[in-house]
Formats: structure tokens, C-alpha cells, sequence
């Protein structure tokens, strides 16, 4: 089968990924589902992987839907045929973590083409039937490839308690912004979005929010109850950090693979709190999804067959591309 490989022993960055035509066959495990890829959404955690983020070789991918054609076990059977979207952490179920509903912090898992699990950059692929979730038919896989980033955006609300009164600023224009824009602005939050191009910011007015370029931002250090930093540059933290307010809290969503040091004197100077924020649920969204209540057409970019998966990744890298997809 057809696979996007990255491996550093080939070279780093666009060097290291390869379009493999005869790359070996899924084995499916106990538990586990054989999908067959439809589309695939190119993330910028994908291009970190290629800058040595988690040390990872292997298909890459983990933003997909696709439609399942076996089972492992007999009593899986009904998935077969089914469209879907993956919850993308494998845990090992046995756990303290595991068992309190938290497979994303399994120290044992796997996770989709970023760690110890083989990605969705190919024809087929596993994952296990309990990290399944059917597509409803009135969401289209255009708008269904969106719910992994869009669920790493919600995650921010399973977080944070947001009063209705809190000042909320969000940093960065990129798809990851705009994916926390589009669902905050879903859940009505008075969110101040912030970012270098207009035209990207335009995305997220239209969904309800009240946007700045980064050049109109002086003056606001210390303002906001509640900071996002999505910029995925450490220039980007650092203004993050300016922005919150004394005992306020700072969300981190970028992956950055960096090699510069950061000031974190702030954080302890203003006793700001800063939470990590991963992965998401993905219930909550497919529900805005399924109530149109989210509009994902305008962070398509491009939508390329995936033989042109290398040249997909390289348009990625432009400033102005916001999603690239992927079909097989």
C-alpha cells in the first residue's frame, strides 16, 4: 500500500518524507479496526515531527476520516462500513489513567503517527474500535477531517473554567488559531483574536470574534483573564505571557520544536498560571459540527490527491496556507 514515511535517517525536514508505494500492510490487534483512508488533514505538529518532535519515524498523520472495513473481534462487526473519525491516543488499558478515563496521559500509549503507533498517511490503517466515533450523515468528510483539531480546541474549555466575565485573548492565525477561534466563537466566549493577517482574522470575525493584528496590541500587557498562545513560536509565548494578567492564566497549544531559551521570570513574578493543553474529546464537536453550529469551508486551502502527499507538505510550509487535505 501507499504510505507517507518520515524517517531522519533520510534527512530532516521535507528531505526525510517519502511516498512509499509498497509499504507493509496493517496487522490488525485485538480490539482493533482496519480503516480504509478517505481524507487526511496535514497539521503543523506533522511538520514539527519532521524537525525532530518526538523523535518519531514512521507513517506520519493523525487527522483523518475513513471508513472501516474489519474487525478483529466478532463482536466489533457492526463498525464494517461504517464512517469515522479516531480518537487518536491508544492507551493500554490497564492503567490508573486508563481507568479514570484518561488514555491521552497512558504512559504506555501509543499515539497516532507522533508516537509509538503507525499514522493514518496511508491507504489503511489501525486503531482500536473503542477509539471510534461514527460520522453522522449530515457531516461531510470535509467538515468531519476537522474534528481533531477542532477537539484539541475544546480541550481548552474541559481546562479552564471561563467566567462570562473573562477577558480572553488568543495569539496566532494559523490553523490551530483559527480551529480555537471557530469553537470558542461556537460557545460564544468574548474572545479578542490575534494575529499578523487580516485576511486569516476575517475567518474568525466571521465566527462572532472581535480580532487585532499583533501591530495594534501595545498597551494591553496584563489585560486579559485568560491567555491562548497558538502562534507555534517562542516570540509568540513570550507575547502570550505579556498579555495576562497578574493571577491570570496562560493556555499553551503550540509544539514547538525549539532550541531557544525562554524567560519565565513573569510566570513567577505575576503568579500566572500555565496549563498545557493537548487533545480533546471529540463528542462535544462532532454535536457543533452536526448543528452547523462550526464552518469549516474556509480553512480548506487545498484538497490534493495523495500522491501528491510530499508536495501537500511543502504547501503547507507557505505563510498563507491555512489546510491542506489529503485524498485517497
Amino acid at each position: 500500500m501507499k504510505a507517507l514515511v518520515y524517517d531522519n535517517a533520510w534527512g530532516e525536514g521535507k528531505d526525510g518524507l517519502k511516498l512509499v508505494e509498497d509499504y507493509k500492510n496493517p496487522t490488525l490487534k485485538a480490539g482493533e479496526a482496519l480503516i480504509k483512508t478517505t481524507l487526511m488533514g496535514i497539521c503543523n505538529t506533522d511538520e514539527e515531527i519532521t524537525k525532530g518532535y518526538m523523535g518519531y519515524k514512521g507513517v506520519l498523520g493523525h487527522e483523518f476520516t475513513g471508513v472501516v472495513t474489519d474487525v478483529f473481534d466478532d463482536a466489533d462487526k457492526s463498525w464494517i462500513g461504517k464512517r469515522v473519525v479516531g480518537e487518536i491516543n491508544a492507551g493500554c488499558k490497564s492503567c490508573k489513567w486508563c481507568a479514570s478515563g484518561l488514555e491521552r496521559h497512558c504512559p504506555n500509549r501509543g499515539t497516532l503517527g507522533i508516537w509509538q503507533k503507525e499514522g493514518c498517511f496511508s491507504e489503511y490503517f489501525t486503531l482500536p474500535v473503542s477509539n471510534l466515533l461514527e460520522i453522522p450523515a449530515n457531516v461531510s468528510d470535509e467538515e468531519a477531517v476537522f474534528v481533531e483539531p477542532l477537539a484539541a480546541a475544546y480541550e481548552i474549555i474541559e481546562q479552564v473554567h471561563i467566567k462570562p466575565t473573562d477577558k480572553v485573548a488568543l495569539l496566532g492565525d494559523g490553523k490551530l488559531g483559527l480551529s480555537i477561534a471557530l469553537v470558542l466563537g461556537a460557545l460564544n466566549i468574548d474572545l479578542y483574536h490575534i494575529g499578523k493577517h487580516q485576511n486569516k482574522l476575517d475567518i474568525s470575525k466571521n465566527a462572532g470574534n472581535k480580532t487585532m493584528l499583533l501591530s495594534e496590541i501595545q498597551g494591553l500587557e496584563g489585560m486579559f483573564d485568560v491567555v491562548i498562545e497558538a502562534t507555534g513560536s517562542v516570540g509568540g509565548f513570550e507575547t502570550s505571557l505579556s498579555l495576562t494578567k497578574p493571577r491570570g492564566i496562560l493556555v499553551l497549544k503550540s509544539t514547538i520544536a525549539a532550541k531557544e531559551g525562554l524567560n519565565l521570570a513573569s510566570v513567577v513574578i505575576n503568579e500566572i498560571t500555565v496549563v498545557g493543553s493537548r487533545c480533546g474529546q471529540f463528542s462535544p464537536v462532532i454535536r457543533l459540527l452536526e448543528k452547523k453550529a462550526i464552518d469549516t469551508k474556509p480553512l480548506i486551502t487545498k484538497i490534493l490527491p495523495f500522491e501528491k502527499a510530499v508536495e501537500g507538505f511543502e504547501l503547507n510550509r507557505q505563510k498563507d496556507t491555512l489546510k491542506v487535505i489529503l485524498k485517497v
